[in-house]
């Protein structure tokens, strides 16, 4: 499988199942997406700002759903494995993605996994196993948030640093260099991780540093 950022912008996600896989799975998709979840009870825990629809539908009422919601993907989550068989089948007939919850290792057309990720605006990290191993992802994952702590900054630094060179006519391969020197750089990073800096903070720095020395490196 070939890991991809899909924006879910104004899309619609169709979740079966009220369970705690499904509510989990609508937590993460409402942060962006429209979602409806369609259960005949649901877990007591959040689910965002999904749409919750109380209805069992049997395999045979699943196309129908998708026919109404028209959604980007279709997240099979619940306890029964031929209605979740019926809303893979459904989804690929209508060439939409499909996450099935209940399935892991081999993954058919259309297939998509959920990965385990760690975000910090604009920066997001995801991991995942291919669906055989949920458990590490979530260890990973974890591993993963003090390592990306601070690079939302960074990355608007950087953002903001190469934008500034590009207006004062700094040559590209100069403009390369310096943001790679502050992205390499530790004191930027613990400055950014501990608030002793912002990212407007190190672009002003920076900026100085290289107009007092002239753009000569030294």
């Amino acid at each position: 499988m070939i890991p991809l950022l899909h924006d879910f912008t104004n899309e619609t996600v169709l979740i079966f199942g009220g369970g705690p896989v499904g509510a989990r799975k609508a937590r993460r998709f409402a942060r962006e997406a429209r979602v409806i979840v369609v259960s005949p009870a649901f877990a007591d825990r959040g689910f965002g700002d999904a749409d919750l629809i109380r209805a069992a539908p049997a395999a045979a009422d699943v196309p129908a759903w998708l026919e109404r919601t028209a959604p980007a993907l279709v997240v099979a989550a619940t306890d029964d494995a031929t209605v979740n068989g019926a809303v893979a089948d459904a989804a690929r007939d209508r060439g939409t993605l499909v996450n099935r919850a209940d399935r892991s290792g081999d993954r058919e057309v259309d297939s998509v996994v959920v990965p385990a990720t760690v975000r910090e605006d604009p920066v997001t990290v995801a991991v995942a196993t291919g669906g055989t191993a949920p458990a590490l992802s979530k260890y990973l994952r974890q591993e993963l948030e003090e390592t990306v702590d601070g690079a939302g900054e960074m990355a608007r630094a950087c953002a903001g640093l190469r934008e500034e060179l590009k207006s004062r006519d700094v040559p590209a391969a100069r403009r390369r260099e310096i943001v790679t020197d502050v992205v390499n750089s530790p004191d930027v990073w613990t400055a950014l991780r501990t608030g002793a800096s912002n990212y407007r903070q190190v672009i002003e720095d920076v900026l100085g540093e290289e107009l007092s020395t002239g753009g000569d490196g030294e």
